[in-house]
């Protein structure tokens, strides 16, 4: 199952909107093929890794045990059921990660191959299953999107200087926020550091697609604007405003990550860096150079 996990992460810019998903097969303890979730639209995982079986190895489908990080679909959508896939080839049993929380499956997938007379096992690794997906996990369970709240403060808890732009990021951890909103769908800044810093919020030292930008205005309220990212299929946000904008996604309780980078120098004035909320966790730290990047979730 790791190696489920480990392949899916893979498909973190293609499967888009779809989850990440692997899959492995395993006959006499031997990996006979695996695959992964590449491109929305395209093969499944499973379809993937019965593809990649050597025509020697066929044979060994019936004696063989799939591993797949998420429940295989049982429904047509794109492409067929990969339930329908994984009993006609008559493998004897199913390891999943975890079950989907789209409407579509929810369930069925596992309940199909069970009906067809397939050993099925659920919940292998599956807080880390889950972890991969957590916004496609999020979008469907919460009707919003993940929402990852990002700043970065002075040594001693700015986010500017005299209330002027002030540039804390270094070289290393400009490329990770620019990898990340390669990887997220979306990202949101304040009307007020919109009109002051003009940000260009793109990917520019980053291959990926530039996120859709968003400027939070009086005239939205937050859960109008949770809603109509829902509408419109955003899976993940990215909220790189001011303090008062973070401020008001915190008090609502509208936020799933929070990444706060602090640098090495210090100001004598300017805006105090958001307070964290007491249900913090801190998920992990890192230093690159002299910054160093936290990353917490919820307790």
């Amino acid at each position: 199952m790791q190696r489920c996990i480990q392949l899916a992460a893979n498909g973190i810019q293609g499967a888009r909107p779809n989850p990440m998903v692997g899959a492995v097969i395993v006959a006499n303890d031997r990996v006979i093929g695996e695959g992964y979730h590449v491109r929305c639209g395209e093969g499944h995982a499973e379809v993937n890794a019965f593809a990649s079986v050597q025509p020697e190895d066929e044979h060994l489908l019936p004696e063989a045990t799939l591993y797949v990080s998420l429940e295989p679909c049982s429904h047509y959508g794109k492409t067929p059921p990969c339930a329908d896939l994984i009993i006609k080839k008559g493998v004897r049993r199913v390891v999943v990660g975890t079950i989907d929380p789209f409407a579509e499956v929810q369930g069925r997938g596992i309940k199909k191959l069970t009906n067809a007379g397939i050993e099925v096992t659920v919940g292998v690794l599956e807080k880390e299953c889950q972890w991969l997906n957590r916004r496609f996990f999020t979008y469907h369970r919460e009707h919003r999107p993940y929402i990852i709240l990002k700043w970065a403060q002075t040594a001693n808890g700015y986010i500017d200087d005299h209330f002027k732009p002030l540039i804390i990021s270094n070289e290393q951890t400009q490329m990770l926020s620019h990898q990340l909103r390669a990887e997220e769908d979306a990202i949101l800044v304040g009307h007020t550091t919109y009109d002051r810093d003009q940000p260009a919020l793109t990917v520019r030292h980053w291959h990926g697609p530039d996120p859709k930008r968003i400027v939070l205005t009086h005239n939205r309220p937050l859960p109008q604007l949770m809603d109509d990212l829902y509408q419109h299929g955003i899976q993940s946000l990215i909220v790189e405003g001011g303090l008062q904008t973070h401020e008001s996604f915190i008090a609502a309780g509208l936020w799933d990550e929070i990444r706060v980078e602090t640098g090495a120098m210090t100001v004598s004035d300017g805006t105090c860096a958001p307070q964290l909320p007491q249900d913090v966790v801190l998920n992990s730290q890192q230093q690159y150079g002299a910054n160093i990047l936290c990353t917490y979730h919820r307790r």
